[in-house]
């Protein structure tokens, strides 16, 4: 029984490799067109290795594994190289698809189809470096000669901006309004909590839905064409409260850890969400990650998390008293936007979603973006 589970494995390492070799040739011969169809066969390899982690589980204490350690090694590196080529795929969905990043991946592909994992591995380790790369160079704005430097942010309305931080320039797009006389709400697709397949919008279909003279993307979520989103696409874990008054994920949230932002006639942040009750008297609620400027001091300075630490386009919402900001800082990392928005006055701010993910509409137009359909978008619209 135990001797043939392994071997069951066994044919489901070839399996897999099969699965990867048909995904690699349909990406190669036409990425677009099989988009669907790649994401579609690495969910379904993604839930083969679960299956199979499984079966190691159940036969931990079994002797055949103890003396099949090559066998365990394999699925090891193939999990990992896995998980790696999902990373990788999704990164390159946030970017315009290059030639010399496909070449790569089909030499990543090749080395699979091969079973040869290591060299997989160590190729899709270059990738992500030249994926980063590109997502750099992306999120590079040059400095107009005539944009305005200042590192205050405008008493009301939109503006393009310079703001000099340590010696470095930094292009900010920022709308600053007044709580006395806007509101700050949250619109969202869905009327409650989605866990899967959850319906999206455009920034602006929701701007224009409420009437709104400004709008930005909101904080993290799940996007369908991630293939490690399977079973959670379009979703959202963390508390927010939209226009409706409407909770969402608020049983899950009772002991979080992450900031929240309130927002009435003035602004109210919270370093964990767990301090925060189920007020229905307030405009709107919004929980993101990380807490960059709280209280006038920088309180993220980075981490290990490659989505926060590269260089990039990055949303934010922010607040001083009545007075509140959206805005988008360019080619910055999370860390350098806390001391961008720190270094302009502003006394609180949470960190947005970014990536293909971020968007900045006012007055009709998107300043950036538009970006993908989102679950939810954050508006500015008259008291």
């Amino acid at each position: 029984m135990k001797l043939a589970l392994i071997k069951i494995i066994g044919l489901t390492l070839i399996g897999l490799t099969t699965v990867v070799v048909i995904i690699g040739y349909k990406y190669i011969a036409d990425l677009q067109v099989q988009k669907d169809k790649v994401v579609e066969q690495l969910q379904t390899t993604q839930k083969r290795l679960e299956e199979m982690s499984r079966s190691f589980d159940d036969l931990k204490n079994a002797d055949q594994i103890k003396i099949n350690k090559d066998l365990q090694t394999q699925v090891g590196l193939v999990d990992k190289t896995f998980k790696d080529s999902v990373g990788a795929y999704e990164n390159m969905l946030e970017i315009q698809t290059r030639d010399d990043l496909e070449k790569q991946w089909a030499a990543i592909l090749a080395d699979l189809a091969k079973n040869d994992y290591q060299s997989a591995g160590d190729k899709l380790a270059k990738l992500k470096t030249a994926i980063e790369k590109v997502k750099t160079d992306l999120a590079v704005v040059p400095v107009p000669a005539n944009l305005p430097a200042s590192n205050t942010p405008p008493s009301a309305g939109f503006a393009k901006q310079v703001v000099n931080v340590d010696g470095a320039d930094f292009v900010v797009d920022i709308v600053s309004a007044d709580l006395k006389n806007s509101k700050l709400i949250v619109d969202t697709a869905s009327d409650k909590d989605c866990g899967d397949n959850c319906p999206v919008n455009s920034l602006d279909f929701y701007a224009k839905r409420n009437g709104a003279y400004a709008g930005i993307n909101g904080p993290y979520f799940c996007p369908d064409t991630y293939p490690s989103c399977a079973g959670k696409k379009n979703s959202f874990d963390t508390l927010l409260m939209n226009k409706n008054k409407t909770y969402f994920n608020s049983d899950n949230n009772v002991y979080s850890t992450n900031p929240v932002a309130i927002f009435s006639t003035t602004s109210r942040f919270i370093d964990q969400g767990s301090g925060w009750g189920r007020d229905t008297g307030v405009d709107s609620v919004i929980m993101g990650r990380p807490l960059m400027v709280y209280n006038n001091s920088v309180t993220f300075n980075g981490n290990s998390d490659p989505k926060e630490t590269n260089k990039g386009n990055r949303a934010f919402v922010a607040g001083t008293d009545s007075l509140v900001y959206i805005g988008v800082v360019h080619n910055a990392t999370v860390a350098e936007v806390a001391k961008v928005i720190a270094k302009m006055g502003i006394r609180n701010a949470i960190n947005l979603d970014s990536g293909g993910s971020m968007a900045m509409w006012v007055n009709g137009k998107y300043i950036d973006g538009p970006g993908r359909g989102l679950p939810f978008g954050v508006l500015l619209v008259r008291r």
